[in-house]
């Protein structure tokens, strides 16, 4: 039995490497976008849906794979307005959600699923509550300059362990979570299934 991160995702490998977590990436082979489509038509909020996207990502990769444990994990972001930011496909995109969130509170979920043999087993919804501040029109620019295109594939597109930490006045909760994994409850889940010491 191992674990198979189904992202590839490089700050959860780099997560998960880094923890001395042995795992496999694979891409979990999912229509991200339609299924967040149809799943917002349901009525999911931004918890439910982080949720339901990972779950959906373990699943599909551990029918493949069913006697490992698959981890599928998924981050959203919603502006305390219940508006929920999506990945900008543009810098003028970009540059909109920046204006959009500054000086303003948002939360980001980030959920983890674990599936064994196409069953969710284990699962852990996180949240961290985000001041950004208020941002000037010319830091903006000059952030995108810095950061665009590489936070194009990050939700609110900052990437916190670098110059996106310049958007944020305070930060309540854990950097994992930011980063896309809350990896403490990961860690004491993978113990009770012995795939790490305890």
């Amino acid at each position: 039995m191992k674990l198979i991160l189904a992202s590839q995702s490089a700050s959860r490998r780099a997560m998960l490497s880094a923890a001395a977590i042995p795992h496999e990436a694979m891409a979990a082979g999912v229509d991200e976008e339609s299924m967040k489509l149809a799943l917002r038509g349901e009525g999911h909020d931004a918890r439910a849906l982080a949720d339901a996207l990972a779950e959906l990502k373990a699943t599909k990769l551990s029918r493949r794979f069913p006697t490992d444990l698959v981890l599928g994990c998924d981050s959203t972001v919603v502006l305390d307005d219940g508006t929920m930011i999506d990945k900008a496909e543009s810098r003028e995109a970009a540059r909109a959600v920046l204006e959009r969130m500054r000086g303003t509170r948002h939360r980001l979920f980030s959920a983890a699923v674990i599936c064994q043999g196409g069953t969710p087993i284990w699962r852990h919804v996180d949240v961290a509550k985000m001041h950004v501040r208020d941002l000037s029109d010319a830091f903006i620019e000059s952030y995108l300059d810095a950061e665009w295109p590489a936070v194009a594939g990050c939700v609110g597109c900052y990437r916190i362990e670098g110059p996106g930490a310049q958007l944020f006045s305070r930060i309540e909760g854990s950097q994992f979570t930011i980063l896309g994994l809350p990896l403490m409850p990961l860690l004491d889940y993978l113990r009770t299934r012995e795939l790490l010491p305890s």
